[in-house]
């Protein structure tokens, strides 16, 4: 029996739980939101997509952080989020959204102490770090940078007019400002990216696609006022992997010190996710991209400490 909880049922929330029950992963779901009669309504629109699939699964709603129990994985989605029209980067949500992640790490893991815990709160990374810290919970991951890769395979798919099946590859660091596509895992049709241009003698513009990468949720966010079901699928991918312990790859933000780094912050480096984390390609990748994840580790640790400031004001 596998009992997940959601917890924020805004605009990411309800598409995350929709694709969850969808993907048919839990027996148990239960909905948290502390805005009154939010997790109620959902939940009666997910008993009717149950009733549609034929699909007999609980549903449990509570309008207070501290209801769900003995959850086997939470995913935490609760906080402010960009605005669309407006310029911001996922940083100037720290000092809002540490308030309530701090919050969530002290009530929620005694509930459920065997819950590993996926944390989507934005900036996802530092969210992750504070969670872990103050909630001493042992399995702790952020989504990071698992919807970005997505987005540079589908760049590479456009640019390169490949299928995207045919793209592999990873974006590691920060899920923000400083996260790098990983050029060195980049597989096109099972070939490495230079060796595949220098046969096909095609190019690629790597700038515009770490552009497209960071970039291109803030667009989506001006024009339809949020990223919705591109990251949903992107947590679905996750959260199966660790369900079913698939041992799949992905680049999520587990918590790792890293040279040059006092303490560990949760950060993302291509990872074997399952029941447990790891091992992860940290020994794969090059010097420079070394140098590049290390560099985003340095910045989320700086978003951690804001957060952990702003707590300690409230």
């Amino acid at each position: 029996m596998i009992h997940i909880a959601v917890v924020g049922n805004g605009r990411i929330g309800r598409p995350t739980a929709y694709t969850l029950l969808n993907e048919r992963l839990a027996d148990e779901l239960s909905l948290v939101d502390t805005k009154p009669g939010q997790a109620w309504a959902f939940g009666e629109e997910l008993k009717h997509v149950a009733a549609s699939l034929k699909y007999d699964i609980k549903i449990n709603t509570y309008d207070s952080d501290d209801g769900p129990e003995d959850a086997d994985l939470v995913v935490v989605c609760v906080g402010k989020p960009r605005l669309p029209g407006v310029k911001m980067d996922r940083r100037d949500l720290v000092a809002e959204n540490a308030v309530i992640v701090n919050m969530l790490a002290e009530v929620m893991p005694p509930r459920s102490p065997r819950a590993k815990w996926v944390i989507v709160s934005n900036p996802v990374d530092a969210m992750a770090t504070m969670f872990k810290k103050v909630s001493g919970a042992r399995f702790v991951i952020a989504t990071g940078d698992h919807p970005d890769t997505l987005r540079l395979r589908t760049k590479l798919s456009m640019d390169l007019g490949v299928p995207v099946s045919k793209v592999e590859g990873f974006v590691g660091g920060e899920h923000g400002s400083l996260a790098y596509p990983l050029w060195s895992t980049v597989r096109i049709a099972d070939q490495p990216l230079d060796d595949y241009l220098r046969k096909t003698g095609k190019s690629l513009d790597r700038e515009a696609a770490t552009e497209y990468v960071r970039g291109i949720s803030k667009r989506v966010v001006d024009i339809i006022g949020g990223t919705e079901v591109g990251p949903a699928a992107g947590f679905r991918d996750i959260i199966r992997s660790i369900l079913q312990d698939r041992r799949e790859v992905y680049s999520c933000a587990d918590s790792l010190k890293l040279p040059g780094m006092n303490e560990a912050v949760n950060v993302s480096v291509p990872t074997h996710i399952g029941r447990r984390m790891g091992p992860n390609l940290w020994d794969e990748l090059t010097d420079e991209e070394h140098a590049d994840i290390v560099e985003a580790a340095k910045a989320i640790h700086e978003n951690y400490l804001i957060g952990m400031g702003a707590v300690d004001k409230a």
